[in-house]
């Protein structure tokens, strides 16, 4: 069992915005705006393992490949976003409930997506930076990333196997 998942929001600034002809591109690379490039940070700095979370692709790992651009949203119901039944099948696919927290970073629509994939799980969901504006989460996501201090909650140690 692993301890600290992050999940990292995607975001609505894409390399398909500054090249249309962009083509296919590895998602962590897809993604540059500064709130991605801050979570992707704050992730690479605290997690034992990070995901991105896709509206229209569900958890992805870092180096998957997104086709190009799209337009889904996880505030926009009619916009089709990925279904809770995809995104649990992942969680089991990927073994995110192998870990003992799981970190959600971004808006409440993320985090309520992040909350209803890994109920029932075993996994604990914590949003260190949740009911803050954007402005502030930045400020708080860089100074934390400086620091080293999380803002997760302490974890009791694991109680040795007895074999």
């Amino acid at each position: 069992m692993n301890d600290i998942l992050v999940i990292v929001p995607c975001g609505s600034a894409t390399i398909w915005d500054q090249d249309p002809s962009a083509g296919p591109t590895e998602a962590y690379r897809a993604y540059y705006g500064t709130p991605f490039k801050l979570n992707r940070a704050y992730a690479e700095r605290f997690a034992d393992r990070w995901m991105m979370l896709s509206p229209k692709y569900g958890f992805i790992q870092p180096n998957f490949t997104i086709p190009g651009p799209y337009d889904v949203s996880f505030r926009k119901q009619s916009t089709n976003p990925v279904h809770l039944d995809t995104l649990k099948e992942q969680i089991e696919e990927y073994r995110l409930n192998t870990f003992r927290v799981a970190v959600g970073l971004g808006s409440k629509e993320y985090r309520w997506v992040v909350d209803l994939a890994f109920e029932n799980t075993g996994v604990l969901t914590v949003f260190p930076f949740r009911d803050l504006p954007l402005g502030t989460t930045m400020h708080v996501i860089k100074h934390a990333i400086e620091v080293g201090d999380s803002g997760i909650p302490r974890l009791e140690p694991r109680e040795p196997l007895i074999g």
